[in-house]
């Protein structure tokens, strides 16, 4: 055990919330993390000292002066260590995967997309995903201190098997955890300790992409957050309630891309018409604009491509837009009647439909919440590019922020 443990019970309980109050922004100096610690300067000033001799945060020598509440004393600037340990995050999807290095405070450091198509055996896209992970490792030359998979299924706690994957390959049950853990020890994929190796945790994208942007992004500071949002294929939804993800009794809680939308729709792959999910996914906007999905890019970026460069002069594309709007705001409307939230934000194509017509969007939740007639909900488009990667190295991160002295151990 190294000479860390041995120091004040008050300073080593410190370390964690102070690295998780740097890692999400809401300690920019040194006088706020005092404010917010409850502690005193010098323990405030050995705590950052400690974080940054562990190679997680800067210490910024050169005080100034601020209107933090420091009372106009200056303060030393925190920040994460731009050069320090990362973790591999991971997604795979309906058209292939993604990894990733990412840093404190949500950072990408590398990223290397992989497409194909995602067969019925989840060991053969997970090798490849961390294989490229590890790559991304060694061109870096990082240290790894964990890994975490995004993956397009609710994730069943505490087994780690994917419960329904509808949009790959993958039998239900498949046990993901187990297999991506397996693929990381193979890879030689390290964990937060020396000598280490990563435990490989895993969750639904649409979750964790709700987690990165509460911590990170467009949810910062919502008491109640809903997110929606479409992935390459399909629609997904998670809510966080007080910081925390809500995940029902096992797993499957906010499974909105089967909210149905329009009862003579689409069918789903539920078994019902007219869901969320092939309602507003982009390969409904595709085909409601009469265009072809073709096999050189994914879905989610034909569409996004084709309502960027032709909305709204194209008829057909403009026409698709509405009808996704409309069904979409009525799903949200649906949403924010039964769970209140204090903020909407979306992702993937439903980001972009956003943008493309905010006042329509917004009209139509307005016109059929309860809720929007007594006070409009906020509805913002995420603002990560790769929420659910970053959401994923949350997870990884996670034992580090509980407790930062993991990397001292030996």
């Amino acid at each position: 055990m190294t000479h860390h443990r041995n120091r004040s019970d008050r300073g080593r309980s410190a370390l964690g919330p102070a690295l998780q109050l740097v890692h999400t922004g809401r300690a920019p100096t040194r006088a706020v993390l005092t404010a917010e610690l409850g502690v005193t300067r010098a323990t405030a000033g050995a705590v950052a000292a400690e974080l940054q001799a562990l190679g997680l945060i800067t210490v910024d020598s050169r005080p100034t002066g601020s209107s933090d509440g420091s009372q106009g004393r200056p303060s030393h600037r925190l920040g994460v260590e731009p050069d320090g340990p990362v973790v591999l995050a991971a997604q795979v999807h309906a058209d292939g995967f993604r990894a990733a290095l990412v840093g404190l405070g949500g950072t990408v450091v590398a990223t290397a997309p992989g497409c194909g198509d995602v067969g019925a055996d989840p060991g053969q896209v997970l090798r490849e995903v961390v294989d490229a992970g590890a790559e991304l490792l060694r061109r870096t030359g990082r240290r790894c201190v964990g890994a975490g998979l995004a993956v397009p299924s609710a994730v069943a706690e505490p087994e780690g098997t994917a419960l329904n994957p509808l949009h790959v390959a993958w039998p239900p049950g498949a046990p993901v955890r187990e297999v991506f853990s397996a693929c990381l020890a193979d890879a030689g994929v390290t964990g937060p300790a020396p000598g280490s190796v990563a435990v490989g945790y895993a969750a639904n994208d649409v979750n964790l992409g709700a987690l990165a942007e509460h911590r990170h992004g467009a949810g910062r500071g919502a008491r109640h957050l809903l997110c929606v949002a479409t992935g390459h294929r399909g629609v997904g939804g998670a809510l966080v309630l007080g910081g925390r993800l809500h995940t029902g009794s096992s797993g499957l809680a906010l499974e909105v891309g089967h909210l149905t939308v329009d009862p003579q729709g689409r069918p789903c792959h539920c078994g019902s018409r007219g869901c969320l999910d092939v309602e507003t996914d982009p390969l409904a906007f595709l085909e409601a604009a009469g265009r072809d999905a073709g096999p050189e890019v994914s879905l989610l970026d034909q569409a996004r491509d084709l309502l960027r460069t032709c909305y709204p002069g194209d008829f057909a594309v403009r026409a698709a837009a509405h009808r996704l709007i409309d069904r979409l705001g009525q799903g949200l409307a649906s949403l924010v009647n039964i769970l209140n939230p204090d903020r909407v934000i979306l992702g993937g194509l439903h980001r972009e439909l956003l943008r493309a017509d905010e006042e329509r969007l917004r009209a139509v939740v307005a016109d059929r919440s309860l809720w929007g007639r007594s006070g409009e909900v906020p509805v913002l488009a995420c603002t990560l590019d790769h929420n659910s990667l970053v959401g994923a190295a949350e997870m990884a991160w996670q034992p580090v922020l509980d407790d930062p002295l993991l990397l001292a151990e030996v």
